[in-house]
């Protein structure tokens, strides 16, 4: 396992990290599911050892995450545990069956202090405002919440968590008032919309942790034309036939790389993020022992020729499937 600097801040962070929402389970907001589907506690406890003996030492959760269950059991298993870093996010909320966010001072505090209980810290090390658009910044409220749990020594250092599909209005709003310390976005093989964010971003200092790197796993290569998910696993909604069916068929020219470097689909995927230099971790959702595994065997990085191809087959072939994802939600 390699490391890398957190931008500017003082977090050394494994290149591979655990990404925690599955371990969550199959929470449901009212009709709308937010997680996973089921998952057995005794095999994410696993998963996260597993993942330690890979050198893992980055853990990003968020508190609607199985509406705290993936805090409490990365609080059970990590506690103690001074080598780690986590990271985790406050912001959407499930209220009265309805998912909504709040991003007053009031409730990012109260949230904050309610994570580090799941949590079994005293401090944050990274703490993300999660999917905060830009009328919030402008309003302040977040800002004297991320100012006043720092000065209390509840966060070390914080940063947004950027949208899915329109990462660049946030994270320029926070680069022009020289705010916060990080970045979390979505960065694949699939979507490339926050490529054009990457060298501003770490050039300005801040780390940049990628998420989604095997979009809901269609960069695994284990999704057929028939993917069958469970009423309590958000990817019902996603991993739709024509998504799945388009997919592949753009991805076609792209896995043809996995015979020049011997690796997986889902090695070439990981391995496509972590040859962007700006990037500081990549966070694949992990439940199993053996994803932890497999998401942190290969070390390889991509020729440059190889990740210009990557780009350009995005832009003339992949983007037609990203846009379908963009429709669905």
């Amino acid at each position: 396992m390699r490391y890398r600097k957190f931008g500017n801040t003082s977090l050394n962070v494994s290149e591979t990290g655990f990404g925690a929402w599955a371990i969550g389970g199959g929470a449901m907001v009212g009709q709308t599911a937010i997680g996973w589907g089921d998952v057995d506690d005794r095999e994410s406890v696993k998963a996260i050892h597993a993942a330690l003996d890979a050198g893992v030492n980055f853990f990003d959760t968020a508190d609607i995450y199985g509406l705290g269950h993936s805090e409490e059991i990365l609080g059970k298993t990590l506690a103690g545990n001074k080598e780690v870093v986590i990271a985790t996010k406050g912001g959407n909320v499930a209220r009265d069956g309805v998912f909504t966010t709040d991003y007053s001072a009031a409730w990012l505090i109260s949230a904050c202090e309610n994570s580090l209980r799941r949590l079994k810290k005293e401090a944050i090390d990274y703490y993300q405002l999660h999917t905060v658009r830009v009328d919030s910044l402008e309003k302040g409220e977040c800002l004297k919440a991320m100012d006043t749990l720092q000065k209390q020594g509840k966060i070390r250092y914080w940063g947004i968590s950027l949208n899915t599909f329109d990462p660049m209005p946030e994270a320029e709003w926070l680069i022009k008032h020289q705010a916060g310390n990080g970045f979390q976005l979505v960065l694949n093989m699939i979507n490339q919309r926050a490529l054009p964010l990457l060298d501003k971003a770490a050039g300005a200092g801040y780390g940049l942790i990628a998420r989604m790197p095997l979009q809901f796993g269609l960069l695994t290569g284990k999704f057929d034309r028939v993917a069958e998910f469970a009423d309590n696993d958000h990817r019902k909604k996603r991993m739709k036939k024509e998504v799945v069916e388009k997919a592949n068929e753009a991805l076609a020219g792209v896995w043809k790389l996995c015979d020049k470097y011997s690796c997986s689909k889902t090695d070439l995927a990981m391995r496509y993020i972590m040859s962007y230099p700006a990037i500081s971790v990549v966070i694949p959702g992990i439940r199993t022992v053996e994803q932890a595994r497999q998401n942190t065997a290969a070390s390889f990085m991509l020729e440059p020729a190889d990740m210009l191809f990557i780009e350009n087959e995005y832009r003339e072939k992949i983007t037609a499937v990203m846009d379908l994802i963009q429709q669905q939600g």
